[in-house]
């Protein structure tokens, strides 16, 4: 057997979960998959022809068919809702040479008692998407869920129109979000939901002494310290998530969920490319402030464990937000001046928003702009002036912080539009420059900033 599944999550009371059998499909075929995970994870599939490798994708070969699909809640937009996966099922936990634990994920797989009316299924463009997006941010290095492989499933499902139905193979180091502990603190048992967080504890973050008196804050300032990280790195790279609902926020830190995620072209800090994020809760510029805020409602599920008074464990979380506010503004202008190269022991604040400014007002590429910096060739009639500020402060050359080629909109677009034509070369083929992002690329293509003919206003998660 390729996997080596040993299942806990489903230790857990059964109200975290519902069992539930993916849909099967007779005309499946394998379009994509990541050989470079595969053996991260050791699993060898040389043995097998892409038939079978679909089987054992699937979690057709697993003994005993322990799937499954996570029950959660969540603000969507500020509103709260109880949710679950709705189109995903959890096929096992496999754990590698080295011990280290990975969710099985399907994407796509049919319908969950989560699902709302919903089909369960996804069309094939998003899946493309997911897969691209998050290796792309893999290999950017930056922290995100991983994709294996897609999966056409030989049905097609009907969105705005009929489209070829697909699974996305998800690999994560766990699928528990903000939103699961939003609906663990609805149980009437608080033992049980006491037992989660241990549970949570001891699977994601091991080194935390479950038996530490302090442990639920040393658990907090853990989540805070890689949301805050993850979400400076998506901003060094002009990435917008889309929909950071509590739903979205996994608390392994990890990159989740890429719906209507996108990365800028142009820089506007007000950029979203969700069609129903009307008033810009979810823009660029403002995912800072959502993190924060999401973190106070993941906080308020376990008040009662970090202090029995009530008045005295707020304090204590609010202590911690205000020192992670400030800390996010310090990482955020140390990130901005190493993508100037400057040297990061100053304040740079003046000279870093005036040139964010300029970028601004101009419509300039966010991606390109500094690396026109590092190769000195800014356009001189709008940088004239700041250039003479930026030759006096002290400069310092940093290593992969500026990428040199992202996973442009307008490309994507044009692979899914390929690929729905049953030609998959393009798709092939950005899957491997995509690799080594700080590598300088010959070809323009993908790092030319599209026409306005080619631009992406919005777009989709495929639901």
């Amino acid at each position: 057997m390729v996997w080596n599944f040993q299942d806990s999550y489903t230790k857990l009371p059964s109200i975290f979960y519902s069992k539930v059998n993916p849909e099967n499909f007779s005309n499946k075929k394998l379009v994509l998959f990541n050989g470079d995970l595969a053996r991260e994870l050791n699993l060898d599939f040389s043995k097998y022809d892409d038939h079978e490798k679909c089987n054992i994708l699937l979690g057709k070969n697993k003994l005993d068919k322990n799937y499954f699909s996570q029950a959660y809640a969540g603000h969507q937009f500020g509103n709260f809702t109880i949710l679950g996966d709705g189109r995903a099922v959890i096929i096992g936990e496999h754990i590698t040479n080295n011990k280290k634990r990975v969710d099985i994920q399907l994407k796509g797989s049919g319908q969950t008692p989560y699902s709302r009316n919903g089909d369960g299924k996804a069309a094939l463009g998003p899946m493309i998407r997911e897969y691209i997006l998050s290796e792309a941010m893999h290999n950017l290095g930056i922290s995100s869920t991983r994709a294996l492989a897609v999966i056409t499933t030989g049905e097609n499902v009907l969105r705005d129109k009929l489209e070829p139905g697909a699974i996305l193979i998800r690999v994560a180091k766990s699928h528990i979000r903000v939103g699961t502990f939003q609906f663990g603190s609805l149980l009437k048992n608080r033992e049980e939901f006491q037992n989660f967080i241990s549970y949570t504890i001891s699977r994601i973050y091991p080194e935390i002494d479950n038996n530490n008196n302090d442990k639920y804050l040393k658990f907090y300032e853990t989540i805070c310290d890689l949301q805050i990280k993850l979400v400076i790195d998506w901003m060094r790279v002009g990435f917008i998530h889309g929909v950071m609902n509590t739903d979205n926020m996994s608390l392994s830190g990890e990159t989740i969920d890429y719906g209507p995620a996108a990365y800028l072209d142009e820089y506007n800090p007000k950029k979203v490319f969700s069609s129903i994020d009307k008033m810009g809760r979810y823009s660029f510029e403002n995912q800072s402030k959502i993190t924060l805020w999401n973190l106070a409602r993941f906080a308020e599920t376990f008040l009662h464990l970090i202090d029995s008074n009530e008045k005295t464990a707020i304090k204590k979380i609010e202590d911690i937000l205000n020192r992670y506010k400030k800390l996010f503004d310090q990482s955020w202008l140390t990130m901005m001046s190493m993508k100037l190269n400057l040297d990061t022991n100053n304040n740079n604040e003046e000279i870093v928003k005036e040139f964010l400014d300029l970028m601004h007002i101009y419509k300039l590429d966010y991606t390109n702009t500094f690396l026109d910096l590092e190769n000195n060739t800014l356009d001189k009639k709008i940088f004239k002036n700041w250039e003479e500020k930026y030759k006096n402060n002290k400069l310092r050359k940093f290593k992969n912080v500026n990428p040199q080629i992202i996973p442009r909109n307008h490309i994507i677009e044009e692979i899914i539009n390929e690929v729905y034509s049953n030609n998959y070369g393009q798709l092939y083929d950005f899957e491997k420059i995509l690799k080594n992002p700080y590598e300088k690329k010959e070809n323009k293509k993908y790092i030319t900033p599209p026409l306005e003919s080619e631009k992406v206003f919005e777009t989709f998660c495929g639901t």
